[in-house]
């Protein structure tokens, strides 16, 4: 097993400042399995609400959890989202004899009654797949390629790795969207999450994806909302200020896990995915993801003008803020676009990210890095 440290740490912490800790993700994540590690499934202040007993048991929960002393895990918690007002009562309990761990995928109503709820007696952690930063640094391109998911990053060969990703794909729109609450129909929302693919590390262009799909522009966007609700897209917002200039408003689209991202490019192989006009557009996702999920950036945006400049990544980390373009190059070089967003942003630092190994200075504030080197804990404690 792959240890999760981190994220073990990060709950841990949370449980000792706080009554509830919800712990959210994608399905098949590893939230699960980190819970175990805190309280094994099968202990009886483990609730596990897939198992119908434990669901039919939830039809009295104050009678359940109120006796109960120590750490209380709630797992699938989107299924009952009419637990959080109970959560509420329980939390306020002089002494907190108790504290609660929510694992669940996200939903329209989960998070509704968290907030509503629990506002104040909750804090939030997101879980993802794996990522660069728990596994060995010669494994990034097996990671990219497959994808964080560990059932598909952990496949005993390529063909396994695809067909987890298939099966998990087929899941998600004909059962986990239903039972999120998201009713929106499987079929063309596989059409629609298939098209969204060629829109990716593109800016957002819901009027053309709804003119091809023959659907409104607001059942677009409810689309695209219930992909980023549930952690199988991020949005990234264009950044503004007043610069006297014509800044894109529009967000752009990432895929988060670029597995998925492959298989719905019907890319099923390392030698496909090399010659697949997508691969530049496939590394900066990718890429993306790992560096924000190493630095967890106060903000991120990109930023753009419609007369050509612009800069992949633009994040504010500990006061620092830092922008980040993305080459799939042998070696980058600077460019006068670099130089005005350095301008424009004000910034501190402008990283190239590149897939090499090296990392070498190109200009006064620039520095060509790779990934690797992005994502070690020492450039945290740099930027500290």
């Amino acid at each position: 097993m792959i240890s999760r440290k981190h994220y073990l740490s990060r709950v841990r912490k949370a449980l000792d400042r706080n009554p509830v800790v919800a712990l959210l993700g994608p399905r098949q994540c590893g939230k699960t399995t980190l819970a175990r590690q805190l309280i094994p499934t099968g202990h009886p202040q483990y609730f596990d609400l897939e198992d119908p007993v434990i669901a039919r048991l939830m039809e009295n929960p104050m009678t359940a959890w109120q006796g109960l002393r120590g750490l209380v895990v709630v797992d699938e918690a989107q299924r009952q989202p009419g637990l959080f007002p109970v959560l509420r009562v329980l939390a306020d309990r002089d002494g907190q004899p108790a504290t609660f761990l929510i694992l669940g995928s996200a939903s329209p109503e989960l998070s509704r009654q968290a907030a509503e709820s629990l506002a104040g007696r909750i804090e939030i952690i997101e879980m993802r797949g794996f990522d660069l930063g728990e596994l060995p640094a010669d494994v990034q391109d097996t990671l990219w390629q497959r994808g964080g998911f560990p059932r598909s990053y952990l496949a005993s060969d390529e063909e396994s790795s695809v067909a987890w990703r298939k099966n998990f794909i087929r899941t998600f729109l004909e059962r986990d969207l239903a039972a999120l609450g998201f009713g929106l129909s499987p079929t063309l929302m596989g059409r629609f999450w298939t098209m969204l693919a060629h829109y990716h590390a593109q800016i957002w262009n819901g009027s053309e994806i709804a003119a091809s799909l023959g659907i409104a522009p607001n059942t677009a966007r409810a689309y695209l909302d219930a992909l980023e609700q549930t952690y199988m897209i991020r949005r990234l917002l264009p950044w503004q200020t007043n610069l006297g200039k014509r800044l894109v408003k529009t967000p752009k689209i990432y895929f988060r896990d670029a597995g998925l991202f492959h298989t719905l490019c019907g890319i099923h192989s390392a030698a496909e995915l090399l010659t697949h006009p997508k691969l530049g557009a496939s590394w900066e996702g990718f890429a993306l993801e790992e560096i924000l999920q190493a630095h967890q950036p106060d903000h991120a945006w990109f930023y753009a003008v419609h007369s050509g400049s612009e800069l992949d990544l633009l994040m504010e980390v500990r006061g620092k803020r830092i922008g980040v373009e993305f080459k799939r190059a042998d070696a980058p070089h600077a460019t006068r676009s670099m130089h005005l967003a350095i301008t424009d942003t004000a910034l501190d630092e402008l990283w190239v990210v590149y897939p090499g190994t090296r990392s070498y200075v190109l200009a006064d504030r620039i520095t060509v890095r790779s990934l690797s080197d992005c994502i070690q804990p020492r450039t945290r404690t740099a930027l500290a």
